[in-house]
């Protein structure tokens, strides 16, 4: 089904919305675009509806002002929620506060607004102030340099921090790590809460959701809204509609958020820090269990488990009942009594016992695997959810109003892989202005909205699909597709930004273009941290910048340093990924094409994102380099390029090559075609 044209559902003259983001344009000095406009009026029909919403806006319409300034006019509570940290600074540190600068004045307009995270992402007080008795004894006594010094720099913050009326969070802490930060923080189970902790009214956490209880809009991210909404753990404030910013991301957060692990380390600390305060053996018993689960796992192979070795079954039944047995043996505590020790020691074996029991059960709603040991990483098993669509039907969407926005929601021409994905059914989807209906199950219909992009693609961009080479392998890049990667990258002199399925794939072709091109700076991922990466690929044009997954995502440098998008392969999910293989299995068995609704909606969904990082201005011009034949060949491949901006198509080398090098300064940019 075609998506809607980008025009407003309800579109007026004059509207409350309408004048209002007027305002907020013109004060910010920006440029009202028609499909802002539309999307902002979408989103206010939205919640004034009860329908949900999917909005594709691409990049450069300005989408964050499209849907905050109907949240901050509607009549209840809006959730904003938000995939990445940096989208959420964004909306907090810079957007909100101008658009209410700007709008300040509105009257009626409720400006309020709070940023919620999960527990461990704030700083503890009880913890930073009287350690945690079971970890910290002589953690300080380290010599400098080592953990106990950097512990302690994140203690003086927190107490500074607390002294200034700080928010306490951990993005806003000196540099750390997720270890040192373990050391000052605690999770929901290990808490004392509110009422027996001794800094219960200084505490950062309840301080958050005290001024959420008091805003019209609450700025989350999508995992925690899953634990709120999904899994049942009160959260966040009542609210009466949630905006989701990057809902491409939504169910691979979800199910981030879904998923449980399990270290055979882990199930020994936990029983160690038990012993202090459990009666009788039960966390001996607890640590024997540990025993048998490593010896259990190490004959076990990695990967999926179906069906489960029976000596895994065996092993968690005998973690689970342990665990089970060693919270029965910890004494009750009177009334009053707070103990931080025995709360945090308690509240790691009542989680050791929730995820063993679920590993145990051996759900066909899960799928459990076990990942291959490294240097750094002991195997660990790991349990998630074969599918989310359902909970988020049932617990989300047939109980908010939910609008989600992306710059890429449909793939393959339309919206229905993603609604599906999410819980929409397509047959439920209606026009925008028709009358009113509920499906059986009390799930409002839906609406789908291209408010298209503010770019010319075809005057901006080249998708140029290497047909001529051979289709990649298993080995790693092939030389035909390396010499193509060099003749690429010199002829944009630099400029390039490889994206690459695997990081081997991405150091092959970085040392290939070092060694040919000696002349440009050449980096990969892994050479710094990425920040650094990005300032660098910015600072320097003739700079190319190869890596994986968090490229293909997580970048946004417009202007001449980026000409050039090199995608390697079509990013496919690997055969072995325990979890899409199963849930492409589960299609197959439903009667559908797991290989379309799973393995190519991923691939469009990541080919769309890499794609995206070639146009970012008005001014931004340049190729995207497929260098998969099959996208040109296959019969998937009209799927794929059609989830894609509509570029300039083209098979021919020669062509790109001298439109690469009239963008490189040997003549003026030309549209070539």
């Amino acid at each position: 089904m075609s998506a809607e044209p980008a025009a407003s559902p309800r579109s007026s003259a004059s509207s409350p919305v309408r004048d209002t983001l007027a305002t907020a344009v013109g004060a910010l000095g920006g440029q009202q675009r028609d499909g802002q406009v539309a999307m902002a009026e979408a989103v206010a029909s939205s919640m004034a509806d009860r329908r949900h919403l999917l909005i594709q806006a691409g990049t450069g319409t300005g989408k964050s002002l499209g849907y905050l300034v109907p949240a901050l006019l509607h009549d209840d509570r809006v959730v904003v929620a938000t995939a990445t940290l940096a989208l959420q600074h964004q909306l907090v540190e810079r957007d909100l506060p101008r658009l209410i600068d700007a709008i300040g004045t509105v009257p009626g307009v409720d400006t309020s607004f709070a940023v919620l995270k999960g527990r461990s992402n704030y700083a503890c007080l009880h913890r930073v102030r009287e350690g945690a008795p079971d970890d910290q004894g002589e953690l300080i006594q380290l010599p400098e340099g080592s953990m106990g010094k950097k512990v302690l720099e994140l203690r003086a913050w927190a107490e500074q921090q607390a002294e200034d009326g700080g928010s306490g969070e951990k993005d806003a802490a000196p540099r750390h790590t997720e270890k040192e930060w373990r050391q000052v923080s605690v999770s929901h189970r290990e808490c004392l809460s509110a009422a027996k902790c001794p800094f219960g009214q200084e505490c950062f956490v309840e301080q958050a959701r005290e001024k959420a209880h008091r805003s019209h809009l609450i700025v989350t991210n999508h995992s925690l809204l899953a634990i709120d909404a999904i899994e049942g753990v009160p959260m966040i404030p009542e609210y009466d509609t949630v905006v989701i910013d990057e809902a491409h991301e939504l169910t691979a957060r979800v199910t981030q958020a879904a998923t449980d692990e399990l270290w055979v380390a882990e199930v020994d600390r936990t029983a160690r820090r038990a012993a202090r305060h459990a009666d009788g053996d039960a966390a001996t018993d607890l640590g024997d269990a540990a025993d048998t689960l490593r010896d259990a796992m190490a004959e076990a192979r990695p990967g999926r488990f179906d069906p489960v070795p029976e000596a895994i079954a065996d092993a968690l039944a005998l973690v689970r009942d342990a665990a089970r047995a060693c919270v029965s043996a910890f004494p009750k505590q009177k009334d009053g009594e707070a103990d931080a020790a025995f709360t945090q020691a308690k509240g790691a074996v009542q989680e050791l016992f929730a995820t063993a029991e679920r590993m145990a059960a051996g759900s066909d709603a899960d799928v459990l695997w076990m990942t291959e040991g490294t240097d750094r990483l002991p195997p660990r098993l790991c349990v998630a959810p074969l599918q989310v669509w359902g909970p988020m039907r049932d617990k989300l969407l047939a109980d908010k109003t939910v609008v989600m926005t992306s710059a890429t929601l449909m793939l393959g021409g339309d919206f229905s892989s993603v609604a599906t994905g999410v819980g929409l059914k397509p047959t439920e989807r209606v026009e925008a202005g028709s009358p009113r209906t509920k499906a059986p199950e009390g799930v409002e219909p839906w609406v789908g909205l291209d408010v298209g992009s503010p770019f010319d693609y075809r005057k901006q961009g080249i998708l140029y699909v290497a047909k001529h080479l051979p289709q990649p392998g298993r080995d790693g890049l092939a030389q035909a597709h390396l010499d193509e990667i060099v003749e690429l990258v010199d002829a944009a002199d630099g400029r390039a930004l490889g994206l690459f399925s695997s990081r081997r794939a991405a150091e092959t072709a970085a040392e290939e273009v070092r060694r040919r091109l000696p002349h440009l700076t050449t980096l990969a991922q892994g050479d710094a941290q990425l920040p650094e990466l990005a300032r660098q690929f910015v600072d320097d044009p003739h700079t190319c910048l190869f890596g994986t997954l968090g490229l293909w995502q997580g970048l946004d440098v417009p202007g001449d340093t980026c000409q050039l998008v090199i995608i390697d392969r079509i990013p496919f999910p690997r055969p072995d990924d325990p979890l899409m293989s199963a849930r492409q299995r589960a299609a197959d068995r439903a009667g559908g094409n797991g290989f379309m609704q799973v393995a190519a909606t991923h691939a469009a969904l990541l080919l769309a994102q890499g794609a995206g990082r070639l146009i970012r201005t008005h001014a931004d011009r340049g190729v995207v380099a497929v260098l998969d034949p099959r996208i040109a060949t296959a019969r998937y491949g009209g799927f794929l390029t059609s989830s894609l901006p509509p570029m300039w198509p083209t098979t021919d080398p020669a062509v790109v090559r001298k439109a690469l090098g009239r963008l490189a300064g040997e003549a003026p940019a030309e549209q070539t075609g």
